[in-house]
């Protein structure tokens, strides 16, 4: 797992450290308030929460759902 500081502009990297975290998670079942907690408790996770907004929650989930596939 990556040890570098996570910050909300690097959805890529949110969603390889949650795939690691997180590799049998069902993401149907996940709500971005879920998500949210399941990325600022990341250990790496360096950003302000307060910055989080529904698109950026909603564009890692997407991301995430997409990399699940490939």
């Amino acid at each position: 797992m990556s040890e570098d500081a996570l910050y909300w502009d690097a959805s890529y990297e949110i969603v390889c450290v949650l795939t690691e975290v997180y590799p049998d998670i069902d993401l149907e079942e996940v709500g971005t308030q879920q998500l949210f907690d399941m990325i600022i408790g990341l250990p790496n996770f360096a950003d302000d929460p307060a910055l989080a907004n529904e698109g950026i929650l909603s564009g890692i989930l997407r991301e995430w759902y997409e990399e699940s596939m490939s």
